[in-house]
């Protein structure tokens, strides 16, 4: 009992560790504003009765994605179904045929309507149901409220009201948006999962204000009441402002306080949260799109057809009864009759000479009637049918089946199986749909030497095309080490090099940099150790990389074991003498990893006393750094970076320096005067700080990991390209990331042009930190509309013959601006000329966006292709939706079109099924 609650104040400690850059900011210009229009939000914490009171009218948190309701089913049903304009010619007719005027039974007429509208209102509905189940299943979900005097009671979701103290635990679904009042750790922090929200895996840090870190417990929240002032509902993930008032003191509250609904808790015990937004204020449904209806390119080309007809249809009765007009008025002349046997004399008013315009009125409307079999309503019944056999086709294709998951391909609906055959772009997803979303230790280059065996997706790819077979085992001169490729796989670690594996690196030359190098990597990182009742060591990780860098440190024989608020202990094998050895090194610093730094160093003290800066970064940054006497391998480690990036490897520079006791000291009285410094520009101190010590660093090498694709993605990605189908991806990911995995699954290759348009420059970011909202706004546009007549210079006119192919790679923040309607059309004209586009860091509405953008102004069909719920509003938005029913949920399913359960099951879909569903349907017109 006492070890297990040893371990768990060790754990509790590490949170202290992670508050260098992402915790502490300054108060933000915009807190000016609570109070004014678009910051109207008042939350009354712990009184939810009291909004009622005072007038405020906030939803309850019960959400609904379904497209109908019982009172809206019957109308919008119906009206989908007379969108379809021979199904509205046969309900005019069906209508006549119960007046005297028709010329055959109304039964004969309405029964065929009859059955082909409540077959497809009865398809409709029950795909309708399935989306209100896993509504239900949602709403339904439970969750410890406050109810008063420090009870906290099990409540659905459905039930939470703004306002409402909620407590989450580990794994667990936060329900509504919330703000973080505390945590299990002393220091208010907590770890959170955003994969539903961004796609993102890596685990994002939140903290509580300081104010509310003893709230702890349920009973301290018998008295609790604050007020906080926020923004209104808005779609905007990554940011927020806002204010909470408690005994007395205004405290200002920013994104690192804001837990999201649909984003989980990890690696933290339980956390206590204010509700602020609720139902479909919450900013994950502020992104969701409604159900659309969809209708496919030769439904409405139908529809185009059935007009034609139509009018000769009009026409050919038209004529007929004018000149029935004119014989029937001629019928009777100067009292004579002329068709006697007709007996005009007594006729009734559909014959009547003397209202010989009335009649033939009423003959124009029976001979609509009589020629109705110009319009084929068979055809739309075989259409259907042939729809139902082609959706089975399709879900019973065993090629498009994976076996791993059990789960078959399956199309949901079968209105738009035609169209898969005239896709021109599709929008992908990229975390979860190109890949596994797994890191893989697989190459590494030390002291000037390159080591790994592995052999990556890209390389299999290219082997493939240049026609020769690669394989693991054609390595080293053909000779295979059966003893390492029959161990079990390892998560993370794909490495193979029997000259570092099984301590047979103490046999190189440079053994000692290899031995640092490794402890770098069992050292450099803010991973927890967790150990199981059977004593072995697991690893979480803010990121697959860190994850995989640790497990590849363990594997070689330097194990990290353990780590406390000053202490991180590794267990070191030494092969030379067999033993395991445990060396406890004192932490004093970690200076995080931020996307503007692009490096992570810690500063230790070794058991012999020297203290060490070790740091890993991006080559770009990393090489700029090292002293004169450092750069012996520079050559050779810059050659085996360059070859692991063609493999489509992402890598990382490893490097280290020594301080001495007066210059660690200077630095640390440096980062502590920055830390405390209240002023505008405290972050602005502290990486000034971090940029002193970072300085005259020795190479030790690099790491190359592998974003494990899923099989046959670039395969499929190669044959898609060749039909000529253009293919965008759209991701929440950074863009270092989402370019390292385009090089991984062909999207992008060496030699390609790199159109790169971003907001991440030395001017515009000193401009946010100084200037007015209005003033950022105006440059940045600018900026970006500057950056897309560069890149549209770049490109070669079409009368141009060449050979250079270019693609455009455009963050988040740009992409803000470029959908705007003054540049959004030059922005897709570039876009269009590019090979391919990759949107970074994007917004589920913005992803929508783009999906829209393209689709309206190509004209052309897309699709677009995700497996999470923040990829639902862009498959809703696209004329066909394909949801990968993978590790992220339902719900990009339920909104989809067609399910499948891997990204490569496209190319048969598009090219096999897709084809032969256009042709059998176009023939059969």
């Amino acid at each position: 009992m006492a070890r297990r609650r040893i371990k768990r104040l060790e754990k509790l400690k590490l949170s202290a560790l992670l508050t260098f850059f992402r915790c502490h900011r300054g108060p933000s210009d915009d807190h000016s504003r609570i109070g004014t229009v678009g910051f109207s939000r008042v939350v009354y914490v712990n009184e939810p009765e009291r909004l009622k009171e005072e007038g405020f009218s906030y939803p309850l948190n019960e959400v609904s994605t379904t497209k109908y309701n019982l009172g809206t089913f019957l109308p919008k049903s119906l009206f989908e179904q007379f969108r379809r304009v021979a199904n509205f010619y046969f309900l005019v007719s069906g209508i006549l045929a119960l007046t005297p005027l028709a010329p055959y039974t109304a039964v004969s007429a309405l029964a065929p309507l009859c059955v082909v509208i409540v077959a497809t209102m009865a398809k409709e509905g029950v795909e309708d149901w399935r989306r209100k189940q896993q509504d239900h299943e949602l709403n339904n979900r439970i969750v410890k409220v406050h109810r008063g005097n420090g009870n906290f009671e099990e409540t659905k979701w459905k039930n939470i009201k703004v306002g409402d103290v909620i407590k989450v635990e580990k794994d667990n679904f936060f329900p509504a948006d919330m703000i973080l009042l505390s945590s299990n750790y002393p220091d208010g922090i907590c770890y959170v999962e955003t994969m539903n929200l961004d796609g993102e895996t890596n685990l994002k840090i939140k903290q509580a204000l300081e104010v509310t870190l003893d709230l702890k417990e349920d009973i301290k929240f018998r008295e609790v009441r604050q007020t906080i002032k926020c923004e209104d509902p808005n779609a905007n993930l990554y940011s927020f402002v806002g204010s909470m008032e408690w005994k007395g003191q205004q405290y200002p509250l920013s994104p690192h306080q804001l837990l999201l609904r649909d984003s989980k808790l990890r690696n933290t015990d339980y956390i206590y949260g204010a509700v602020i937004f609720t139902g479909h204020d919450t900013k994950v449904m502020q992104n969701a799109t409604d159900p659309p209806s969809k209708r496919s390119t030769i439904e409405k080309k139908m529809d185009k057809i059935i007009y034609i007809l139509m009018s000769s249809l009009l026409m050919i009765a038209l004529l007929g009864s004018v000149f029935f007009g004119i014989w029937t008025k001629e019928d009777i002349r100067d009292g004579k009759l002329k068709r006697w046997y007709l007996r005009p004399d007594a006729s009734t008013i559909f014959y009547d000479p003397k209202r010989a315009a009335l009649a033939s009125f009423f003959h124009l409307l029976t001979a609509l009637m009589l020629y109705s079999y110009f319009i084929p309503i068979s055809l739309y019944i075989s259409i259907e049918m042939v729809k139902l056999l082609q959706a089975l086709f399709i879900n019973q294709d065993i090629e498009m089946y994976h076996e791993e998951s059990d789960k078959p391909t399956h199309a949901r609906t079968s209105n738009l199986n035609e169209e898969l055959g005239m896709v021109d772009t599709i929008l992908s997803d990229e975390t979860g749909t190109l890949t596994c979303n797994m890191m893989e230790f697989i190459k590494c280059s030390i002291a000037g030497t390159a080591y790994g065996q592995g052999v990556t997706e890209v390389e299999r790819a290219m082997a493939v095309r240049k026609g020769f077979r690669l394989d693991d085992d054609i390595e080293n001169g053909g000779h295979k080490d059966n003893k390492i490729d029959d161990s079990p796989h390892v998560n993370g670690f794909n490495f193979k090099d029997p000259r570092i594996m099984d301590g047979n690196w103490i046999h190189e030359p440079n053994r000692d940099m290899i031995r640092d190098f490794f402890r770098l990597l069992a050292i450099c990182h803010t991973c927890i150790a967790e150990k199981d009742e059977n004593g072995k060591i697991s690893y979480e990780a803010e990121s697959p990389d860190e994850a995989a860098f640790v497990i590849a440190a363990r594997e070689l024989g330097f194990e990290f074991y353990k780590r406390s608020l000053t202490t991180i202990i590794i267990r070191e094998w030494d092969p030379s003498q067999n033993v395991v050895e445990k060396r406890k090194y004192e932490l004093l610093n970690i200076l995080e990893f931020s996307s503007s730094r692009k490096r992570m160093s810690v500063i230790v003290k070794e058991p012999e006393g020297r203290i060490l800066l070790l740091s890993k970064g991006a080559d770009s940054v990393m090489f700029k750094r090292l002293a004169r006497n450092g750069r012996k391998f520079e050559e050779d480690t810059r050659r085996h970076i360059n070859e692991y990036s063609d493999s489509g490897l992402r890598t990382l520079v490893l490097a280290y320096r020594v301080l001495d006791d007066k210059e660690y000291k200077e630095f640390n009285e440096k980062l502590n005067a920055a830390k405390t410094s209240v002023s505008a520009d405290r972050d602005e101190k502290i990486e000034q700080a971090a940029d002193s010590i970072e300085t005259d660093l020795i190479l030790l090498g690099a790491t190359a990991v592998e974003d494990k694709l899923q099989k046959g993605v670039p395969e499929c990605i190669d044959k898609l390209a060749q039909a000529g189908i253009k293919i965008w991806v759209l991701t929440g990911d950074k863009m270092e990331t989402a370019i390292n995995i385009g090089f991984a699954c062909s999207l992008l290759r060496q030699g390609m042009t790199q159109i790169i348009i971003t907001l991440e420059q030395p001017d515009i970011i000193a401009l946010e930190k100084n200037g007015d909202k209005l003033t950022i706004a105006k440059a940045s546009k600018q900026r970006v509309m500057d950056q897309i007549e560069v890149g549209i210079k770049q490109i070669p006119p079409s009368t141009h013959v060449s050979t250079e192919s270019f693609a455009l790679i455009i963050d988040g923040k740009s992409l803000t601006y470029a959908l705007e309607d003054d540049v959004k059309l030059k922005f897709l004209d570039l876009a269009i000329k590019c090979a391919s586009v990759i949107c970074c860091r994007s917004s589920p509405k913005q992803k929508a966006l783009v999906t829209r953008l393209v689709k309206q102004v190509t004209h052309k069909v897309t699709l677009a292709i995700g497996d999470g719920a923040n990829d639902v509003g862009m498959l809703q938005e696209a004329d066909i939706g394909v949801g990968i029913s993978g590790a992220e949920g339902m719900q990009a399913v339920m909104a989809s079109d067609v399910a499948v359960a891997q990204f490569r099951f496209l190319e048969r879909l598009l090219l096999v099924h897709g084809h032969w569903c256009y042709r059998r349907i176009s023939v059969m017109v």
